[in-house]
């Protein structure tokens, strides 16, 4: 790429158009992101500009961790490590390393897109992973599927997951209706959200198993004992007339992080619901919770489905 060919790129990277069946996602290619979706023109996640910098993590692809590891330090193979704090105020290392990886296109077509990159041995993850991100649009909405490759030399610990901020249409996440199929919750202490223990759902007001109003209700928490149908959780973010937006996804996320985007004074405050399937809950990396640990030549996969949802 020339020097003008870098200057006039757009500041998300390169962008993807995939559309069918009245489904557009725009994806960018810097940390393989999920810059927009909408069906029939109506927005189904917070998009945000081509010619902008990715705000945080909105739609990135997570890996080779989501969510936080505390401190930043954890211990693999006997071997202790130190990762940089990517969340400074908290102290955490936050949502992997690939974000902000520039993804380069394996193959596309007008309803789908596959991005590749190498997640490069390090300081604090010394172990070298390829990740594949294949999104298509169909009728059944965006589907997305994230696989990470181990092409190093020795096993690795890997976790993924997807940060899309779910729309279900005019107004705040307060005036929206949330279901949310978990009977447990995993608790969190302090500025910090330290983890702490998984309890149910209704000793921490989280109780979304029959879809209700989120009203004033604050949740930047990992859910799981997923109720699944056909072998899919499904979580639906909905207005009055019925009409909104989900996601599903299969067994190989048993875990679910769910945020209302609480940003007190921001104009981002409370204008999405982060709902993040995961394959591990925060902090894996020292729990050993549901922690993948790949080998050479060995892959991890998660897929999950956005989909848009018709008035009642």
């Amino acid at each position: 790429m020339t020097d003008r060919e870098t200057s006039t790129r757009p500041l998300s990277g390169t962008q993807h158009t995939l559309s069918a069946a009245g489904y557009v996602a725009e994806i960018a290619s810097v940390g393989a992101t999920l810059r927009s979706l909408t069906l029939d023109g109506r927005d189904l996640v917070v998009p945000f500009s081509a010619d902008e910098v990715r705000p945080a993590y909105r739609g990135a692809t997570l890996a080779p961790w989501p969510n936080r590891v505390t401190d930043g330090e954890y211990s693999f193979d006997g071997e202790d490590y130190v990762l940089s704090l990517t969340e400074p105020e908290r102290g955490h290392a936050l949502h992997g390393l690939a974000s902000w990886l520039d993804f380069d296109v394996v193959e596309s077509d007008a309803s789908s897109v596959t991005l590749s990159a190498v997640i490069e041995a390090q300081s604090g993850y010394p172990f070298r992973i390829r990740v594949d991100v294949a999104y298509s649009v169909d009728d059944a909405g965006l589907s997305t599927t994230v696989t990470a490759t181990n092409v190093g030399p020795t096993r690795a610990p890997v976790g993924v997951g997807p940060h899309p901020y779910l729309v279900a249409g005019p107004g705040l996440v307060d005036e929206w209706d949330l279901e949310l199929p978990a009977d447990r919750v995993l608790t969190v202490h302090g500025e910090r959200m330290l983890p702490g223990p998984v309890v149910a759902v209704g000793e921490e007001s989280f109780d979304f198993r029959s879809p209700r109003a989120i009203a004033a209700t604050e949740i930047d928490h990992a859910f799981t004992g997923l109720a699944r149908e056909d072998g899919d959780a499904t979580v639906r973010v909905t207005i009055t007339d019925g009409s909104g937006v989900g996601i599903r996804w299969g067994d190989e996320c048993p875990w679910v992080q769910v945020h209302t985007a609480d940003k007190p004074g921001l104009p981002v405050h409370r204008i999405g619901l982060a709902v993040e399937p995961m394959t591990c809950p925060p902090d894996a990396f020292n729990s050993g919770v549901d922690l993948d640990v790949v080998e050479p030549g060995d892959s991890l996969a998660a897929s999950w489905v956005i989909f848009g949802i018709t008035a009642d």
